[in-house]
């Protein structure tokens, strides 16, 4: 077997799971689910068919990756965060034929708790800190923080706050790995260290 599975898992016919993944206590994967290698999901985890799901993805306890989820390679979801599908529900009405697409692009971290509303894009290494409320696009490296989500600044693709204004023109360089970033109005760009 390329990947690790508990017995308590339940993995459908037709699922693709890529090697070195592991699926942990209580999950459900649906049989049209695509899984990327390298992938971790936590205990209580559901992914519906229509997911994708990209290589070196963590997602934590209590996650429901519904229809229409798509993650990219390294997006973190942090535990018990929430994905909805539809943006208007109702019990009483059928709207599977009204599902949005949600895009989280690569490197992209949701925090615990969080909520992303059905139709947005979060951009490469972005971060949604805990408990936040998405209901709109995030640029690629934001923070967004709150109830509903503002950006409150800017991300570095390891994972700490850079010192840059949220508009205008600006530059630092991360700590870490030497990267630079470039904000010009209200765009972030990187130039990797090893580019350079």
């Amino acid at each position: 077997m390329s990947h690790y599975q508990h017995p308590s898992a339940i993995v459908d016919d037709g699922a693709k799971i890529g090697e070195g993944s592991r699926i942990w206590h209580f999950v459900h994967v649906c049989g049209g689910a695509r899984i990327g290698a390298g992938v971790s999901l936590g205990q209580n985890v559901f992914v519906g068919n229509k997911v994708v799901i990209g290589d070196r993805c963590k997602v934590q306890n209590n996650v429901s990756v519904y229809d229409n989820v798509t993650l990219e390679e390294g997006v973190f979801c942090g535990p018990s965060m929430v994905f909805t599908n539809v943006y208007n529900p109702r019990s009483l009405i059928e709207r599977k034929d009204q599902y949005r697409d949600t895009l989280v692009k690569r490197g992209a971290t949701l925090g615990a708790n969080c909520t992303i509303v059905c139709g947005v894009t979060i951009g490469e290494y972005a971060f949604v800190g805990a408990g936040a409320v998405i209901n709109k696009d995030v640029s690629d490296y934001a923070l967004v923080l709150g109830l509903p989500g503002r950006q409150m600044g800017w991300m570095s693709a390891y994972g700490e706050r850079l010192d840059l204004p949220l508009y205008g023109e600006g530059s630092a360089t991360c700590a870490h790995t030497g990267d630079i970033y470039s904000l010009t109005g209200a765009i972030v760009t990187r130039q990797e260290a090893s580019a350079t």
